[in-house]
């Protein structure tokens, strides 16, 4: 996710191979947590949550619908990452594998694509017992920038699937700019192997939904204009994988001067047989073309939800959940009053359906 601003102009331009945008969705499960872009995972029955912000912040509670309290974070101090805000890290996700819990997360600057992705690592999902790691990948400027394809996407909303028949790890990233992208990961998953054969383009929208800022360089603005997709997370219901992902303007909102409904953030999907895709939405229209299906968005006092993940029950009777921030429009629509909602997913014909 980047906190970016977006200039004020009177009309933005849509595509209209996009999915109607109709606002009829369920009301969100509330929550006491306020967070940005959320990672959830559940140990011995508590949840951990970790988000963007200083060090990583982590809270804990024994339900998802609370009570959440701050725990600590996963850094001690700033991250060792070479570039971008280093003392408030963006979008971890979080994942328990081989007896170690990784979080993966990025470093970078608001409208910015010069921007790193790292991971820490512990025995433990709590405070106080992270290492973190050297760099992953790197976007914008410097030698290892001009790699495809981080020659061409930013480096952040870092995600990591792995595939449930090889075990072979990926990592999932990508903002704005060209899209999502995903390369492998070398075992252990500290490392990636982005070889260019084995790099996949997983979505992008090809639409200019907004022009681009007259300072925009391709490194701070796209000098394209505005691509809004972002955050990709991929979860495994069999036997279909799922790619969410969140489309539009995250944060920033003047209330005076909010954009046209259905270009605020919502959360969309496309599913394939594979985790490396294609993916494809109900249309049968590829990610990658500017397809997505509009499985959340605003609705009643929930406006822009985004930045989202499943918890996945491997049980034969597990209920999936949705999870995502979102601002109450109800409240106020300020960047710090971003909480955490969910909601329970049923699955119709192969495809996810929240309730």
């Amino acid at each position: 996710m980047i906190p970016k601003q977006w200039p004020q102009l009177p009309c933005f331009t849509v595509s209209t191979s996009k999915p109607d945008y109709d606002g009829h969705f369920p009301p969100t499960h509330i929550t006491n947590l306020h967070i940005h872009d959320p990672s959830i995972i559940r140990v011995n029955n508590i949840y951990h949550s970790y988000g963007s912000g200083p060090h990583i912040p982590i809270h804990t509670a024994p339900d998802l619908s609370g009570p959440w309290a701050k725990a600590g974070t996963v850094l001690d101090g700033p991250s060792i990452l070479p570039k971008g805000d280093l003392k408030a890290p963006w979008a971890p996700t979080t994942l328990f594998h081989s007896g170690t819990y990784y979080c993966f997360y990025a470093t970078s600057n608001g409208g910015c694509r010069n921007s790193a992705i790292g991971v820490a690592t512990s025995s433990s999902p709590g405070p106080n017992d992270w290492t973190d790691h050297a760099p992953l990948a790197l976007s914008g400027a410097g030698k290892k920038s001009t790699l495809y394809p981080f020659d061409r996407a930013n480096a952040i909303d870092v995600s990591v699937i792995l595939d449930h028949t090889t075990n072979q790890g990926y990592m999932n990233f990508g903002s704005f700019w060209t899209g999502i992208w995903q390369v492998p990961l070398q075992p252990g998953l500290l490392e990636t192997d982005p070889r260019g054969e084995e790099v996949r383009h997983l979505a992008f929208e090809p639409t200019v939904v907004h022009p681009p800022g007259k300072k925009a360089d391709g490194i701070c603005g796209d000098s394209t204009g505005m691509h809004p997709i972002e955050g990709a997370f991929i979860s495994y219901r069999e036997p279909w994988y799922y790619l969410w992902f969140s489309w539009g303007k995250c944060c920033h909102f003047d209330r005076e001067k909010l954009p046209k409904p259905g270009l605020e953030y919502s959360i969309r999907l496309g599913r394939s047989s594979s985790p490396r895709g294609p993916f494809v939405d109900k249309q049968g229209r590829d990610l990658v073309n500017g397809g997505g299906e509009i499985i959340y968005g605003s609705n009643g006092d929930v406006y822009a939800p985004g930045g989202q993940g499943v918890l996945t029950d491997d049980g034969e009777e597990g209920v999936d959940v949705l999870y995502y921030h979102y601002l109450n429009k109800s409240v106020s629509l300020e960047f710090k009053e971003a909480r955490m909602g969910y909601n329970f997913i049923k699955y119709v014909d192969g495809w996810p359906v929240v309730r």
